[in-house]
């Protein structure tokens, strides 16, 4: 009976040479090993929640949900190593459980640690950074089946390179997590003109820790989110709409039951405006029935190599349509304007960019394909769509 895979939306396909599920790093070891000695690719899934074919392969398609869970946790340190295979929603949960909690999340928590890590998942706050960010060690298998952890102390330009890596320096066994004491969040929501939201927007991002709007097209209306840490109960919100407070885990992310496809870009900080400007004016002029959401965030710099806000202040702009219709048509147009204005791809979200965009966006580029080549010579960790990532 031949295998199949599908991702989340449905956009995405493919029948690899099996689907296996390893319960251990040394069932991991061996699957790669297999893998190479057979001349076949691998690729590990985690939710599938990526719309680039990050995953697809005639290879092995690897799942790590029987690798999951809290390796170990030290609260005195507020610090908590998780398998790669742990959802976002289990790890919040298991975090708050010891008083503890990450500093910021993305959209949806249904991602696994590694695929989240992997693809640079982020949330939004002007002084926040991704989820990668977050992580101060990583543990790696390696082509050769090899083991190997890194941090910045040790093999430092492989940690910068790892953190935000889809995959294509080895498998993700496991990340340790720099935490913050569990907090609440109070959460509101309102509602405004595009033209009222933006000209709000620098002041709304300075004055909250998390802020981000949606726009949608065809109902030309904005509904904003600001979210800020507090010491009140979840009781004191008694009889008011549009308002809520709950742990952080319980507030960041956001439930996303209706399927959609996503195209996301990160631009300097100081071309959010005029870029989701210029979003809005092309959407109003040619896709103005598009009924999903242009979200606006925002994202603090960091330094890992490939991460879309490496070295930069940055906003991320997202494009989104209802997974049952077309989009590459209405994604194509709009990727222009976001590269007119030197953005970033968010790599688990669709794109067209390959190798020689991307070489001109990342400082780093040469080096991490430069790693990459010589920790796995023969491509055990390569698809076709990576081949054109990276250049290979």
């Amino acid at each position: 009976m031949t295998a199949s895979w599908r991702n989340w939306s449905g956009s995405v396909a493919c029948e690899p040479a099996g689907l296996p599920r390893p319960k251990s790093e040394a069932e991991i070891a061996a699957l790669v090993r297999r893998a190479a000695a057979e001349g076949r690719g691998l690729r590990v899934v985690g939710t599938g929640h990526s719309f680039t074919p990050l995953v697809a392969t005639p290879g092995y398609v690897v799942s790590l949900d029987d690798w999951a869970g809290l390796e170990d946790a030290d609260p005195s340190r507020l610090e908590a190593t998780a398998r790669a295979g742990t959802k976002l929603h289990d790890l919040g949960e298991a975090l708050l459980a010891l008083g503890m909690a990450t500093a910021n999340l993305g959209d949806v928590d249904v991602q696994s640690v590694g695929g989240a890590l992997g693809t640079g998942t982020h949330g939004t706050g002007r002084g926040l950074q991704n989820l990668s960010a977050q992580v101060v060690a990583l543990r790696l298998v390696l082509a050769s089946g090899e083991v190997v952890e890194c941090s910045a102390e040790r093999e430092p330009d492989l940690w910068r390179a790892a953190r935000v890596s889809f995959g294509a320096l080895g498998v993700l066994s496991a990340a340790r997590f720099r935490l913050l004491p569990a907090y609440r969040l109070h959460e509101r929501v309102g509602r405004a003109s595009l033209e009222e939201a933006l000209e709000r927007l620098p002041e709304e991002i300075a004055a909250n820790r998390h802020f981000e709007l949606f726009w949608f097209p065809a109902r030309d209306l904005v509904e904003t989110k600001a979210i800020n840490p507090t010491a009140a109960e979840p009781a004191s919100l008694a009889g008011r709409k549009y308002e809520r407070i709950d742990w952080s885990c319980k507030i960041l992310p956001s439930v996303r039951e209706l399927k959609f496809n996503e195209m996301e870009y990160s631009v300097p900080a100081e071309a959010g405006l005029p870029c989701v400007r210029a979003v809005a004016a092309r959407m109003r002029a040619r896709w103005s029935d598009v009924q999903w959401p242009v979200e606006y965030r925002t994202l603090r710099a960091d330094d890992a190599w490939l991460s879309t806000a490496h070295e930069r202040e940055t906003v991320t702009i997202s494009i989104h349509q209802d997974a049952s219709l077309p989009y590459r048509e209405l994604f194509g147009d709009l990727e222009a304007i976001f590269r007119e204005h030197a953005g970033r791809p968010h790599w688990g979200k669709v794109h067209t960019l390959g190798a020689a965009e991307l070489a001109g966006l990342y400082p780093r580029f040469g080096d991490f394909c430069a790693l990459r080549r010589r920790l796995d010579p023969a491509g055990v960790f390569l698809n076709e769509h990576l081949r054109k990532l990276l250049g290979e």
